[in-house]
This record gives structure tokens, C-alpha cells and sequence, in this order.
């Protein structure tokens, strides 16, 4: 209780504490806390191996690992061998198995192992209950596909003693040359180096090594023979620093090493290449800076270690919530990348190393080199090369590894409304109200983890969500949807059933002892179920059955926060890395991947919550991996209200997309903090272009639905919703397109324009799938227009009014504040729904517009993707997917199937959308030739033989200044399924 003051107390001084603690609620808020998370220098393999990297750069360095060439076998497509480390002496050697597999598909994969951990031939400390070997799991979780070993690879014949090569790829384009003493690879195509491994020499795998445990008696020292202790030190050769081999404490938190260090690094240079992305989450630009000092540059290696990271800042290499250790070099006419498979804690430093052009060679030019040096904490060297040579191979062959990202439910790409929290199913129903009120659309009400009891989760808080059977019945009335928040933590209480069976099986992680792990998360004391375990994911699945979770219905989605796993007392707010998992990995071998497995979890239970009933699930996730697109969302974290994080919204977003996870987004408004009305309203403009697309607040925010901000801001806010939702058809086709080839959802303009030198950087706007459609959101307060970088000489036309923008490079946009700067390119044919509805699912069986926008050579195409936006049928068929296709020089527009064999369910689906049609045609950049047209002839498959060609009406406006002239044909009859063609001559 507060204690009474005392009477002697000056009144001045209660008026002055009084305003300090007023003060303090309302303090800005403030930045991640550094000291809660490491620095390289503060994790000991970092550490150890930076510093490796400056010596062997200081000195006549040469690499101890060699290939022993007597070792060397091939068969298979897989060449495998021994790499010997020679140790200081000269005189041991570790062996260390190395295998090469050349893929089927072009790729290759570099693995390379430590014999005594992988035969067991060691001894762990501390009667340690972990695995002696190296972690070798990761791609169980990561990978499910394109591993075939390639039979056209070849062994070639050695041209002089010292190498090895081997010819693969498609038509045998591929090389990798293996050179012996000191180990190295040169992977080439067409006989161009574009990916080199340890040349520079920094190959480094830690041994296991028996550390010898004595214990020196303490001597009393006389004053002064301290100092002289010191001096003796400072003048003896400087050996291997120990200091973090076998323990190593941070945060009050210590980490016992049972297996001592087993760091692996490597340094991997992309020769010519002076742009890299990727290696994903963090809030820095699209093409990764350098990070080894200088202006504007980062002195800290770029961080995968999932951490719950509090209000993160912008422009920084440090941690965010997952990663994907996929990098991408890019140059013109090229694009290579590289997938470093470890779940381990890594560091990845970027270096670019520029020569300039001789003036005495002439023709010669200068060029970049980016040198990356990659390390990891322990498991395998385990790397995929990827040789393009286009974006699109690139993110095709890693989507055919970890796997294309989910095709989601049709209602999972609209608008979702979120806060931290809705506070009672009443709630629930009056934001619901409000949203129909003001004729704001919406798909998705969110609930944060206070719905629980007591937090609790399967549980519904009896005193504020009374009745969530109703609060569901009430939202399907619209077709809309709830999402609730599950994480991994288990509240650790009496009277909870979910805990005790979690006990009583044995599913939860556990701790370095072997007994079952016990943290602090949001409910307290809580344990953590261990979904590396199989029976833990059948367990999970059981607890969300509609008899298990009441209170849940077929319209109830889930979201799983906090599983990176956030863990309140735990050193860098996650699990201690000597914990142990199911298998009895240690979880330093694991984290980055936990998240996925928890995430997977969900994913699998969300399947089939009732006998028979199959649906998509849709599961969002903050903690992923390489393979986490397979089963859900992402999104960007606990950002903030500020200018800055709207702008850095952007190139995360794009770098996900470019990564293999393109269903991603970042909280709309800003998840901590108030944003003003312009912000706000900004932000929901840039939101419209984020494949997820949610808002969210803090529970200290003030409410800050769209139809709160009053006039004109909600009328602007409701315009770019109704955009989104205008323009479904186009996003889900963009996300068919991702599932089915991996292409990202949202591309920056070098994977667009690749050979476009100019644009490799730009990283603040964003084309829209393969409609052609260009966006560059307003991100800086006041601004009123925006200038949009164009890459080609096509025309863009404004998606509003059709003023025309023509030529390479910058063009200033108008972008007031009820203005969203949107191009179309031409050449493109884009699909719609004009029709506002509150719901998408209202949508469905609403008429199309197709929007043909004309290239300089009058010609234009695009496509369309329909299923039923909800089952798996799609794959058995149960889909529409047409071509659109004009043709300038006969002025004709068609409409073919891109469909494959038709099937019962392809019928089947084709008479549920029969009275589905196109409504409107919209051709812009119309030619004059058509200003005395007054209708065009309709043709359509299946149609009655008066009705084969059937005329139309047909009106031509045209255009104004710069706008350019279009043309409508209004209701022309044509199925949305169906082949037609309509005559424009």
C-alpha cells in the first residue's frame, strides 16, 4: 500500500514528484534496449571468428583445410571426399567428410561435417544429456523438395593436379572447380566465376577438442608481484582465447557448452556483384550495406537470432523475429544467391571490395566485388549455391527446396482490424457495427491474449467474452472472420488441464538438466510445448477440435505470437541455448527454427478441426524460417507510430518477398505509440500494398479504428480500403502466382527490370505481382507528391485518371493527401471487382472488369485465378485461370484457359461462376482510329449460333493534357470462365 507523507514534507516537493510521474506517462517512446541483446563481440564464436577474419586478412595468410585427392569419390551426381584441418603443430589433422551434390535442377549443395562428433567419438561435460553430434535436421524442417541428384553431372578431366572439376546444369553450363590445398570452390557458368568459397581463407570449423580440467593452487601474492604477474602476461605470445569455449555468460545468464565450440564459418564471395539482398528480418534497405564500418555503414555483422526485440529500431543490422539465411547477389544479367542451411545463432558480414579501371587497359572497367563472411554457432556447413541466372530462377529453385508460400483463403489477402485487445465480445460486435456504419470494408476482427482466462489459452474469459458462440454466429452474418492469439507458452498453474496433460505426457522442452523447462512469459510461470516432438504436434492438434476449444467456430483463425520463444528471464529475453528438445538437440542447435515448428503445429491442427470439414488454414506467425511460407503469414514485429517506420515498412516487406516468404506485412498505424491522423492515413494508403494487410495497436494506444479519425481523414481511409478490395482479383492471382512458381507478391524493381543498373536500389515502391500495376506509398509527413522511378520507355498511366508518364527515370507524381500514387504499365491487362461490398466473401459471385492498358506497340495481356477461396479442391481441378490477351495489330481481345486437364471438379466449379461474368472492358492508351466506333463484336464459346456474334455498345473519351484517351465496353455478356474473343476493328 502507499505510505502516508510525512508532515514535514514542503508541499512544493509533492507538486514536483507528482509531475514527474505524470511526466512519465506520457514520455515518447523510447528505443530498443541494447544492452538486452548481443553484439558480435559479446557472443564468443562471433567474436572469435570476426577476429580471425582480421588476422588472416593482415598477414601471408593461407588456409589450414585441404581436400585430400586420394579421398576423392564420385557416383551419383554427389562427389565426396575428406577435408583435412591441419591443426597448429603441423602434425594432427582433423577429418572432416565433405559432400558436394549437384541437383537436378542446377543447384548445388556444399555440406561439410566433423567425423569424431558424427561417430560419437566425444565426451560431453557436466554429464550433459545432449546429442554428440552436429545438428543435422534442420532440413526435415526447411526442405521438401528438389534434392534429385543431377545424372548429367559429370567429373571433368583435370587439366593439372591440384583441382577438380565437375560439369552439371542444364546443357552443362554449370562448374565447380575444387581446388585442393587450400580448399576453395569456384562455382561458374559459361565459364564465368559467380560464386567463390573460402578465398579468402576464413573456412573454419571448430573442432571438438577434450577440454583438461585443472585446477592450479591459489598463491598469496605480495604487494606488487600482481603488477608484475600483469607484465609477465602482456610479454608472453598471445595464444587461442578459451575464454568462451566452455561457458559464457551474458545478461546474468550463463551458458554451459557440454560439446565445447563447434563454430563453422565461411567466407563466400560473389565476384563482380556490388549488390546483395535477403537474409532476412531486418529494418534496413533492400540492397544490404556494408558491415565494416564507414559512413553510413553498420559496425555490427548482420543478426539471424529469433528474439522478441522491444520496439525495434530502424537502420540496423541487430536481430529481429526470424530468418531466412537466403542471400541474392544481383547485377545486370545475372542473378546468384546462396541458402546457408543452419538454425543456429549467425552472423553474416558484408564487405564490398571496389577496383578501379586501369586508363592504360583500354575497354577494361572497374568493378565491386561483395565478400561476405558467414558464421553459425554450431551444426553442419551446409550450403545451397544457385546460379540464376534470373531472379526468377532464383526464387523458383529456393521455392522448389523449402517449399512455395500457401495459397491462403480468399478472405486472409483483405483488410484484418486488430488491437491489443478487444476487451468483451460486445466489443467485438459494436466495432463490427461501426465498420457497416460507415460502409468501411473488412474481412477479420482480431483478439490479443486478453480474451483468455486468466490467459489461459483454449479458454474464453467468462466474465468479458460471455458468450463467443454468438460473437461468431453475429460476424458470419457478413462472412467475416475471428482471429484469436495462442503462443507456445502454457500457463504453469492449478485447475488448468492443457498444462497437466503437457506434464503428464512429457511435451514440453526441456531444461540442460533434463527436467521439464520453467520460464516467465505473459501468464507467469509457463512452460513451452516442444513441437520438434511428433506426439506433441498430435497432442496439439487434438486441443483444437470445436469440443475441445469451445466457444471456436469454422469461422474462427489463429495467431501465433511470442514463439521465436520469447522468454521474459531468459538471457536475451528467449530460452537458455543448453535447453534441450525432443530428440535431445540442445536448443542452440535449434532456434531459429522453433518458431517454424510451432508455427507448423498450428498449421497441422487448423486442418481438420471437425471430422471431414477440410479447410485452408490460415495461421500468422512472428517467428519464422526457411519453410515457415509453407503454412501462413509473417508479419514485421512490434513497430511504432513514427514516419520512419512506415518507410522502412516497405523494403522489409519487399525483402520477404524476394526470400521465399511473400504473404507478409507490417502493423498498420504502428504498433506502440499514437499516430497523428496523416500518419495514419498514409499508412493505411501503404497498406493496401502489403500482401497481409492488417491494423494493429497497442493496448495503451489510444483507439484509432479508420472511422474514428473523423472527417475527411475516414473518407480517405475507406477509399484505399475500397482500392484493395477493388483489386482482389489481381492479389489473388499474384498469390496463385507465388504458390505455384515462387515469384514474390509485391517485386522491387530490379527483379522487374533486371537489367535496369539505375533501379537495383530502389527499394521504395513496388509493382504488384505481374499486373504491371507501380505504387510508391507517401511515406514523409507533409509531402504531396512523390517521385516515381521509372525503369523503361513504356507508358504508365495514373490508375485514376490516366495521365501519362513516359521515359526512364524519375517522374514527380501529385500525391495529396486523398491521392495514392499508382501506375499502370502498359502492356497489361488487369482484373477487378467494382462493386463495394463490407465483406470479400460478399464478393463472390460478383461481375469482373478487366482494365486493358495498351503498350507503345498497342498490345496488352494479363490473367485471372478463381477457385472457391476456401477448400483444397483447387488442386484437384476446382479453379478458373484464363489468359487475356490483346492484339494491337488486329485489334482483337481474347479470353483462353491456362487451366490443365479439366476434371469433375473443374466442372463442377466452372457451374457454380456460369452467371459470372465480365461487366465492363476498359481499354486505356485507346488508339484514335477507334474515336468513330460506336460498338464492337462479341464472340463466345458455347454460345447459341444467333448469338455468336452479337454486337455491343462501345464509347471513346477522349483524352485531356496529358491523360490518355480510353475506351469502355459496357456489359459485353461474356462469361468470366468461358474462351471468347471481342473485335475491336
Amino acid at each position: 500500500m502507499l505510505q502516508s507523507r510525512p508532515p514535514s514534507a514542503p508541499r512544493w516537493t509533492v507538486v514536483f514528484l507528482l509531475l514527474v510521474v505524470l511526466s512519465c506517462l506520457f514520455v515518447p517512446v523510447v528505443s530498443v534496449k541494447h544492452e538486452n541483446f548481443k553484439k558480435c563481440d559479446q557472443s564468443g564464436f562471433c567474436k572469435r571468428n570476426r577476429q580471425f577474419a582480421d588476422d588472416a586478412a593482415s598477414s601471408s595468410w593461407t588456409s589450414p583445410y585441404a581436400l585430400d585427392p586420394a579421398s576423392i569419390t564420385f557416383k551419383n551426381g554427389q562427389l565426396s571426399g575428406n577435408v583435412l584441418k591441419t591443426l597448429k603443430d603441423g602434425q594432427e589433422k582433423v577429418k572432416l567428410p565433405l559432400a558436394i551434390t549437384f541437383l537436378e535442377s542446377g543447384v548445388a549443395r556444399v555440406t561439410l561435417d566433423e567425423e569424431k562428433r558424427r561417430k560419437g567419438d566425444i565426451v560431453l561435460r557436466g554429464d550433459s544429456k545432449a546429442r554428440k553430434e552436429r545438428y543435422n535436421e534442420a532440413g526435415n524442417w526447411a526442405l521438401v523438395g528438389g534434392l534429385e541428384a543431377s545424372s548429367g553431372a559429370a567429373l571433368s578431366e583435370k587439366a593439372e593436379q591440384g583441382y577438380t572439376k565437375v560439369i552439371y546444369g542444364d546443357g552443362g553450363k554449370h562448374q565447380a572447380i575444387i581446388r585442393h590445398a587450400p580448399f576453395e570452390i569456384d562455382f561458374q557458368r559459361d565459364g564465368e566465376t559467380h560464386v567463390k568459397f573460402n578465398q579468402r581463407g576464413l573456412l573454419s570449423i571448430e573442432h571438438w577438442r577434450q577440454k583438461v580440467e585443472v585446477e592450479k593452487p591459489k598463491e598469496e601474492k605480495k604487494e606488487g608481484e600482481e603488477e608484475k604477474e600483469e607484465e609477465k602476461k602482456e610479454d608472453e605470445p598471445a595464444g587461442e582465447d578459451e575464454s568462451t569455449w566452455w561457458d559464457e555468460t551474458f545478461g546474468g545468464n550463463t551458458d554451459s557448452k557440454p560439446r565445447g565450440p563447434e563454430a563453422v564459418a565461411l567466407d563466400i564471395t560473389f565476384p563482380g556483384y556490388e549488390h546483395v539482398f535477403g537474409i532476412p528480418e531486418h529494418a534496413t534497405q533492400l540492397s544490404l550495406k556494408t558491415t565494416r564500418g564507414g559512413d553510413g555503414n553498420y559496425d555490427e555483422p548482420y543478426r539471424l537470432y529469433n528474439a522478441d526485440v522491444f520496439e525495434y529500431e530502424m537502420d540496423s543490422p541487430m536481430t529481429l523475429y526470424g530468418a531466412i539465411p537466403l542471400m541474392q547477389a544481383h547485377r545486370k544479367g545475372s542473378t546468384v544467391g546462396v541458402f546457408w542451411l543452419n538454425a543456429a545463432e549467425t552472423w553474416i558480414d558484408v564487405v564490398k571490395s571496389k577496383s578501379i579501371a586501369n586508363p592504360l587497359s583500354l575497354g577494361v572497367l572497374g568493378h565491386t566485388d561483395t565478400q561476405t563472411h558467414w558464421i553459425s554457432e554450431s551444426g553442419l556447413l551446409d550450403v545451397f549455391v544457385f546460379l540464376g541466372p534470373t531472379p526468377q530462377d532464383l526464387t523458383r529453385q529456393y521455392g522448389e527446396l523449402t517449399g512455395f508460400t500457401a495459397m491462403p483463403q480468399s478472405f486472409a489477402i483483405a483488410y484484418h482490424q486488430c488491437r491489443w485487445n478487444y476487451v468483451t465480445d460486445e466489443d467485438v460486435k459494436d466495432v463490427d457495427r461501426r465498420f457497416d456504419k460507415f460502409n468501411i470494408p473488412y474481412d477479420v476482427i482480431w483478439l490479443d491474449i486478453e480474451y483468455t482466462q486468466e490467459k489461459k489459452y483454449f479458454t474464453w474469459d467468462p466474465l468479458t467474452f460471455i458468450n463467443p458462440t454468438k460473437m461468431h454466429k453475429h460476424l458470419d452474418k457478413r462472412d467475416r472472420k475471428l482471429v484469436a492469439i495462442i503462443d507456445p507458452h502454457i500457463k504453469n498453474t492449478d485447475n488448468y488441464p492443457v498444462i497437466d496433460e503437457l506434464k503428464k505426457k512429457d511435451l514440453a522442452v526441456k531444461n540442460k538438466d533434463s527436467n521439464q523447462y520453467e520460464g516467465w512469459c505473459w501468464p507467469g510461470s509457463s512452460m513451452w510445448i516442444d513441437c520438434f516432438n511428433p506426439a506433441a504436434i498430435t497432442w496439439w492438434k487434438g486441443l483444437f477440435k470445436y469440443d475441445s476449444f469451445k466457444g471456436t467456430a469454422p469461422n474462427t483463425f489463429i495467431w501465433n505470437d511470442m514463439n521465436e520463444p520469447s522468454v521474459f528471464n531468459g538471457p536475451e529475453t528467449t530460452m537458455p541455448k543448453d535447453n534441450i528438445h525432443f530428440g535431445d538437440w540442445e536448443h542452440r542447435d535449434v532456434h531459429n527454427i522453433n518458431g517454424l515448428t510451432f508455427h507448423n503445429a498450428t498449421y497441422q491442427a487448423m486442418l481438420e478441426r471437425k471430422k471431414g470439414e477440410i479447410r485452408r488454414p490460415f495461421v500468422l506467425t512472428r517467428a519464422f524460417y526457411s519453410g515457415s511460407q509453407r503454412v501462413g503469414a509473417m508479419w514485421t514485429g512490434d513497430n511504432l507510430a513514427e514516419w520512419s517506420h512506415l518507410q522502412a515498412s516497405i523494403p522489409m516487406v519487399l525483402n520477404q518477398g524476394i526470400s521465399g516468404f511473400p504473404f507478409s506485412g507490417a502493423d498498420v498505424g504502428g504498433f506502440f505509440g499514437n499516430p497523428s491522423k496523416e500518419l495514419l492515413t498514409r499508412w493505411y494508403q501503404a497498406g493496401i500494398y502489403y500482401p497481409f494487410f492488417r491494423g494493429h495497436a497497442h493496448i495503451d494506444t489510444r483507439r484509432r479504428e479508420p472511422y474514428i479519425a473523423g472527417s475527411p481523414y475516414t473518407e480517405i481511409i475507406t477509399q484505399a480500403l475500397r482500392l484493395r478490395y477493388q483489386l482482389l482479383p489481381a492479389w489473388y492471382t499474384a498469390f496463385h502466382e507465388a504458390a505455384t512458381t515462387g515469384a514474390p507478391i509485391i517485386r522491387p524493381n530490379f527483379y522487374i527490370h533486371p537489367e535496369d543498373e539505375r533501379g537495383f536500389a530502389v527499394d521504395d515502391q513496388l509493382y504488384i505481382g505481374s499486373t504491371g500495376l507501380l505504387a510508391k506509398p507517401v511515406t514523409q509527413e507533409g509531402q504531396d507528391s512523390v517521385s516515381i522511378y521509372i525503369a523503361d520507355t513504356e507508358p504508365y498511366y495514373d490508375y485514376f485518371d490516366y495521365t501519362t508518364y513516359q521515359g526512364a527515370g524519375h517522374h514527380t507524381v501529385p500525391a495529396p493527401l486523398d491521392k495514392i500514387p499508382l501506375l499502370m504499365q502498359g502492356g497489361h491487362i488487369i482484373p477487378r471487382r467494382d462493386r463495394p461490398r463490407r465483406s470479400s466473401g460478399l464478393m463472390k459471385f460478383d461481375p469482373f472488369t478487366l482494365v486493358v492498358v495498351l503498350d507503345k506497340a498497342g498490345n496488352a495481356k494479363g490473367s485471372l485465378y478463381l477457385d472457391d477461396g476456401e477448400t483444397f479442391d483447387y488442386q484437384l481441378g476446382a479453379s478458373i485461370h484464363r489468359r487475356f490477351s490483346f492484339d494491337g495489330a488486329r485489334s482483337v481481345l481474347t479470353s483462353t484457359s491456362l487451366g490443365g486437364r479439366a476434371t469433375a471438379k473443374t466442372d463442377a466449379f466452372l457451374k457454380t461462376m456460369a452467371k459470372v461474368r465480365v461487366e465492363k472492358i476498359v481499354v486505356v492508351g485507346a488508339p484514335a482510329a477507334w474515336k468513330a466506333k460506336s460498338q464492337v463484336v462479341v464472340m463466345e464459346e458455347g454460345a447459341k449460333e444467333s448469338q455468336r456474334r452479337k454486337p455491343v455498345g462501345f464509347e471513346y473519351f477522349e483524352g485531356e493534357g496529358r491523360g490518355a484517351a480510353w475506351a469502355v465496353v459496357r456489359d459485353p455478356k461474356v462469361g468470366i470462365g468461358k474462351g471468347w474473343k471481342i473485335d475491336f476493328a
